[in-house]
């Protein structure tokens, strides 16, 4: 298992845009059954949702590089005006750095001064030249895979009941496959679209508020709210320190981050569980120790897929009967006292 692990986080380029690929398919998978229906092809229905995908990812990137640019050089600036604003805090603040650094001088030799070793850094033009290569190619094998998945159709489901040996076991394999595959894939489209819902949200009250580009706010909510709890909480923060700088009164400015914590709060707590329902829904430890975990593993696009991840596994543990256990932890559904008395007494009488 630790080998596993090591692997997966030394191979993360190579593993990370299959396993997103996959994901895409999945997603897409129930449209293009749906345009499979009415007749398209599924050749011809995976052609046409990866590229309407990588429409919609060439129109993001094109409507938020320009001012994302913009915001990363004027940074200190922001930094600044912020601590302007916040000079109350920031004072308590700025007294405790000089008190700790204070202390820290105590402890130092000043004899002896230790020599400095600079290691010189790659240019910022080669670091952006070498992210935006590696995400370009990232992305050409996430929309190539989905696409190949998806117009293969049915092929793998037939190569799965091929390998079974008796009837019975190509059965069971295809009813696991089916139902894993229907409700890992309406979950994930049923997210995809409750994030995006929410995006539309909050793109449109922060340009109610007057906040300069909001729709890029919004995208970054679509985004961040993929990640359980942590998402919500960076796309306040970030948002909040954003309206401080735009905005002329501290009151004022608060009223951008309430509102996006009152939307992320209503999704959350109302309408993803009454959509998705309570045979998907997480265990809240489960899914934070998994995007802790993803996290540190992958980074933040680890993050990104740690539930998804968490999706499937649930899913294939409640279709295979010695992996009944783990699915029930994963699971947030509560079991009942009487259920447990009923269990306990069955296993006493094995």
């Amino acid at each position: 298992m630790i080998s596993l692990f090591v692997t997966a986080y030394f191979a993360k380029d190579l593993i990370l845009p299959i396993v997103l690929g996959f994901l895409l398919a999945l997603t897409l998978s129930p449209v293009g059954r749906g345009l499979n229906r009415v007749g398209v092809p599924h050749p011809v229905s995976a052609f046409l949702l990866v590229t309407a995908t990588t429409l919609v990812i060439a129109a993001v990137v094109l409507l938020s590089a320009g001012t994302v640019a913009i915001w990363s050089d004027e940074i200190p600036q922001m930094g600044r005006e912020i601590q302007i604003k916040l000079s109350g805090v920031s004072s308590a603040v700025e007294t405790m750095r000089s008190a700790s650094e204070e202390v820290q001088k105590l402890g130092t030799d000043t004899a002896t001064t230790p020599q400095e070793v600079v290691v010189r850094q790659p240019g910022l033009l080669d670091t952006a030249m070498d992210t935006v290569s590696k995400t370009g190619a990232s992305l050409a094998v996430i929309l190539i895979l989905a696409l190949f998945l998806l117009g293969s159709g049915e092929l793998f489901y037939l190569k799965l009941v091929q390998a079974m040996p008796t009837l019975k076991e190509k059965k069971r394999a295809l009813h696991t496959v089916y139902a894993v595959e229907k409700r890992v894939s309406r979950y994930l489209l049923t997210i995809a679209t409750i994030n995006a819902i929410l995006g539309i949200l909050v793109g449109t009250y922060l340009t109610i508020l007057g906040l300069p580009s909001a729709y890029i706010w919004g995208i970054a909510a679509f985004m961040l709210n993929f990640l359980p709890y942590i998402g919500g909480f960076a796309g306040v923060l970030l948002v909040a320190g954003f309206s401080l700088v735009t905005f002329d009164t501290v009151g004022y400015a608060m009223l951008a981050p309430i509102g996006y914590l009152t939307l992320t709060l209503v999704e959350g707590q109302i309408i993803t569980p009454w959509l998705v329902g309570r045979r998907l829904e997480m265990n809240t430890v489960a899914v934070f120790l998994t995007v802790v975990f993803w996290g540190w593993l992958w980074g933040i696009p680890g993050a990104l897929v740690a539930v998804p991840f968490l999706v499937v596994f649930k899913v294939v543990c409640e279709n295979f009967e010695p992996l009944h256990t783990i699915g029930s932890f994963l699971s947030a559904e509560q079991v009942k006292p009487d259920d447990m008395r009923d269990q306990a007494a069955m296993s006493a009488s094995e």
